[in-house]
């Protein structure tokens, strides 16, 4: 998938089908002049219906199509003869897509799991006929119900990726790099802040066939909880992963400071992002001898476990593969 192909966030209109309307209809046959009445009920309107799909890692598809609008219900007939109801309209999206109203930002629901389908907009209910009003005082009524109105609104659907590890870092920190040696990914790399603007995914192959699935996420700046840099559009993805995998570089000024204002801004997004695994990589450390590497391993925070590793020189890599195992499988 390139990265133009990545939509995280579309704006839909969603339309369902109107009700039939009931019938008006008095029996009338040979030798029976009077039969009563036998209008049939008007179909149910169509749904719009929002469905997982697995296979689905992108609201591309729906990038360039914004109106969906269902069938209306069939009216009734005579005989109680029932109209038919209208074809619902599936709106097929990945996991991890959450539905909001357009104009209040209320989240109406998520799609987590294979194949669940939720009703985004009902379908109008098919007005009863004119059978089901008759009564003793009343034996031919002539009228029926109308069919009941579809429901018509603006929707946001926004994706947050689901993966098990989430890398975490400040733009040119080298995630795109390690995703790009632990997986088959392809993201763009290249020596300067934001080379990536979309979240990257690969799949990480472990022992015995095992898999599990690493997200490279664009890098973080200072005040990216208030929007500064690309914002809300790469934390809401964090939210999603099992692991988070802070990365910060060996050659940074202050390792520890930048650790800080990493968490900082996680902790002002979201302050539940706090209670998920932790994993400090300090990557880039092909440059670091032995000395310096445990002169910088002094003064590493003590809350939470770490690993040297350099993606260009593979060192520490299948320790950091059992690492991640370890922490996704306690």
């Amino acid at each position: 998938m390139t990265e133009g192909n990545f939509v995280d966030y579309v704006k839909i209109h969603a339309a369902s089908g109107k009700g039939g309307k009931g019938s008006v209809h008095l029996h009338r046959e040979k030798f029976i002049t009077k039969g009563g009445p036998d209008g049939g009920d008007g179909g149910r309107g169509g749904h719009i219906i929002i469905r997982a799909d697995k296979g689905l890692w992108t609201l591309f598809h729906l990038k360039h199509r914004k109106h969906f609008k269902a069938e209306h219900g069939g009216h009734g007939s005579k005989s109680r003869s029932t109209g038919a109801d209208g074809d619902d309209v599936y709106i097929d999206v990945p996991l991890g897509t959450i539905v909001r109203n357009a104009e209040t930002d209320e989240v109406i629901f998520e799609i987590t799991h294979d194949g669940e389908e939720v009703i985004l907009s009902e379908g109008g209910m098919g007005g009863r006929g004119n059978w089901h009003f008759k009564s003793s005082t009343n034996q031919t009524p002539r009228y029926a119900q109308p069919g009941i109105d579809g429901i018509e609104d603006w929707y946001q659907l926004e994706l947050k990726v689901l993966a098990d590890v989430g890398l975490v870092g400040f733009p040119n920190a080298g995630k795109s790099t390690l995703l790009s040696v632990v997986t088959a990914a392809k993201p763009k790399i290249a020596d300067y802040a934001f080379t990536t603007l979309k979240p990257n995914l690969g799949i990480v192959k472990y022992r015995g066939y095992k898999t599990f699935v690493m997200a490279d996420i664009p890098g973080i700046i200072e005040g990216a909880a208030e929007g500064k840099g690309l914002g809300h559009r790469f934390l809401r993805h964090i939210e999603r992963n099992s692991t988070l995998l802070f990365l910060i570089p060996a050659d940074s000024d202050d390792i520890n400071k930048e650790y800080a204002v990493l968490l900082n801004e996680l902790k002002k997004h979201n302050p539940e992002l706090l209670d998920k695994e932790r994993l400090l990589v300090i990557s880039k450390s092909d440059m670091l001898d032995d000395e310096l590497q445990a002169e910088i391993e002094q003064d590493l925070p003590e809350n939470i476990p770490h690993l040297f590793i350099s993606s260009i020189a593979q060192k520490g890599l299948v320790e950091l593969k059992d690492m991640l195992w370890k922490m996704l499988n306690d």
